[in-house]
């Protein structure tokens, strides 16, 4: 250790940059805090510390709060990579390929499919993931797709929705036809029976795993015959404490069934890995991979397996729910946030979702920015050279024990009433979910959650970009929805026809720009046109009548100032011209006696305001025809 530099004198020359300043603890720094909040609020509404730490505290979907500030306080011990908890990661990483960069692939198209399986491991991927049935690769297809890998240096795996016990077959078949040494081959086979169940309904059959995980034992040392793909429940709106619990449940379903199958559970951990979505809020995907990395060691620990077993093998994936099909070009900063939480969060697979997935098959161009977006932050950010780079933060350690925690606590309770399999024939995890993505949607509806150029900064005038569509498998399973959904649907109502709404900007550009800005914003959200009538002054009142004659809706845009000066005539003129709704931008009260018929301002339902908008200017419904 180096000793610190001392003046010529011998005096310690160490700059201390905090030494100057008084410390301050939790409770000094909440009456700050509420200095700073209440100057923006009336005298009715001061608060105090208390006060202040609630407004601002954010409230996650689930019940996880984010805190405004965390205090270390007393450390608990972190632990290592590679050993109990886990929480830190499996152990240490590669610095020259720090985690699996894994792309899927599900063109229906072998030979387009071999053609961009080849591009992408010659181009930075190093495993391949193929999607096998009707909704992607043929098994009979997937020999030909793999022709030109080297399957002794690249990992396959293969995921269905249809016949997994199909696929599984068929990606041996193919390392078979190859002629290599099946012990040195890697992947996973893909079966996951109660994440079918979940997906396209039906009684899950776990009797085939005893056999894969066998074949893995005894022939295919180096594949994992399980995966764990809770991408199903997130897709359907589970929180991620929620998306924790399930694949915990899961798991131990399998580890159970393969215990009275006669494979003990340390060989069943061995042959299992998890399949999760990661999202662009960065803190929460970091918290969630290694708040499930600990909850697993620990069911681990119960079943007495070995601790080099207990570590769960994390493949990330970009989550297709927050993937949006307006202002697609978005998609690429959602998924590099994503990834990069993944890779902090200590991922041992990556897959970035091209960002035109949510639009159908993607393009040569599109999976060439998901791969790179992987190798950018791999090989040139370098994000990965420390091992658990958030580790020790009091805010992700708290919060990674606030997810570990709550998962643990609806995982004991599945497990108590019979486990994962019992909960979705049950309808107990139909109903769960059901519930989060109702309190989802309402902070997607008030825009507490905002989608970056869809719910907030829509494109005006965009035209979607066109892809080959997917084929897709029926099913009663459950609901698989992204959270742009709705928005888009509100977009299609108006794209058939030139939709508008008179919005009026009373008095100055000063006046008027703020307020006109937002509105005009938020009636882009569905596609709706404002046509914006300027009223700098009384004189220009008169306009109005003739301008807003046949309009069924108008809305009026300004400060208090503006709507003081000319709020009333224009209503005035707006009556006459027949007008049966007027909304206002902002608090009617700053229109004092004026009446009008409603408000729109920031942290509103929009969905319903939009909806009620389109309703009343005659749009269609989103698939109807005229």
């Amino acid at each position: 250790m180096s000793l610190p530099p001392k003046s010529p004198s011998g005096r310690d020359t160490t700059m201390s940059l905090a030494a100057d300043f008084p410390q301050v603890g939790p409770d000094a720094w909440a009456d700050l805090a509420a200095a700073v909040v209440n100057k923006s609020r009336p005298d009715d509404a001061k608060v105090d510390g208390a006060g202040a730490r609630e407004v601002l505290t954010t409230h996650l979907p689930g019940g996880i709060d984010i805190a405004p500030i965390y205090w270390s306080g007393e450390r608990t011990p972190l632990g290592l990579p590679g050993a109990m908890p886990f929480t830190r990661g499996r152990g240490p990483r590669d610095p020259d390929l720090p985690w699996d960069v894994r792309q899927l692939h599900d063109d229906p198209d072998a030979a387009a499919t071999r053609t961009a399986v080849l591009d992408d491991l010659e181009r930075g991927v190093s495993s391949v993931w193929l999607h096998v049935g009707p909704d992607g690769i043929a098994a009979d297809d997937v020999t030909q797709v793999l022709g030109d890998v080297m399957v002794d240096l690249a990992p396959v795996v293969v995921s269905s929705l249809t016949d997994q016990p199909g696929a599984a077959a068929a990606l041996v078949a193919a390392w078979e036809a190859k002629g290599v040494d099946l012990a040195v081959v890697r992947g996973s086979l893909g079966h996951d029976p109660i994440g079918l169940a979940a997906a396209v309904g039906g009684t899950p059959d776990l009797a085939p795993l005893a056999d894969a995980v066998a074949t893995c034992r005894d022939r295919l040392t180096g594949v994992r015959a399980i995966t764990v793909d809770t991408r199903v429940h997130h897709d359907a709106g589970a929180t991620d404490q929620d998306e924790i619990a399930l694949a915990l449940a899961t798991a131990l379903d399998y580890v159970r069934h393969l215990d009275e199958a006669g494979i003990e559970p340390a060989e069943a951990f061995r042959r299992i890995d998890f399949r999760v979505a990661a999202t662009a809020d960065q803190f929460v995907t970091i918290a969630k991979l290694r708040a499930l990395r600990r909850a697993w060691a620990r069911v681990g620990e119960v079943l007495e397996v070995p601790e080099a077993d207990r570590g769960a093998w994390i493949h990330a994936v970009t989550s297709w729910r927050m993937q949006t099909r307006t202002d697609p070009w978005v998609n690429i900063l959602r998924s590099t946030i994503a990834c990069f939480a993944a890779s902090a969060g200590g991922a041992d697979a990556i897959t970035v979702l091209p960002y035109d997935d949510a639009l159908g098959l993607p393009t040569p161009f599109s999976r060439r920015v998901a791969r790179n977006t992987q190798s950018l932050l791999a090989a040139e950010s370098n994000v990965a050279r420390v091992a658990d780079p958030a580790g020790g933060s009091a805010y992700v350690e708290a919060l990674t024990d606030d997810l570990a925690r709550a998962a643990w606590s609806w995982f004991g309770e599945l497990d108590a009433a019979g486990g994962a399999a019992a909960g979705l024939a049950s309808g107990a995890i139909a109903t769960r979910l059901a519930d989060s993505r109702a309190e989802r949607d309402a902070a997607l509806a008030t825009r507490h959650l905002p989608l970056t150029g869809t719910s907030t900064f829509p494109l005006a005038g965009e035209e979607l970009l066109e892809r080959t569509a997917r084929a897709t498998v029926p099913g009663e399973g459950l609901p698989r929805r992204r959270d742009s959904q709705v928005f888009e649907d509100l977009r299609a109502r108006a794209a058939p026809g030139d939709v508008s709404v008179p919005v009026l900007a009373l008095g100055s550009p000063r006046e008027t720009t703020a307020r006109l800005t937002f509105v005009s914003n938020l009636l882009g959200v569905a596609g709706i046109r404002p046509e914006v009538i300027e009223v700098a002054s009384e004189e220009e009142v008169a306009a109005v009548t003739e301008g807003t004659k046949g309009a069924p809706v108008a809305i009026l845009a300004s400060s208090k100032k503006g709507y003081e000066a000319l709020a009333a005539p224009s209503v005035a003129a707006l009556r006459e011209a027949g007008v049966d709704r007027v909304l206002v931008a902002g608090s009617r009260r700053e229109l004092g006696e004026v009446a009008v018929d409603g408000e729109i301002r920031d942290g509103m339902d929009i969905v319903t305001l939009l909806t009620d908008l389109l309703d009343t200017l005659g749009a269609q419904q989103a698939g109807a025809t005229a």
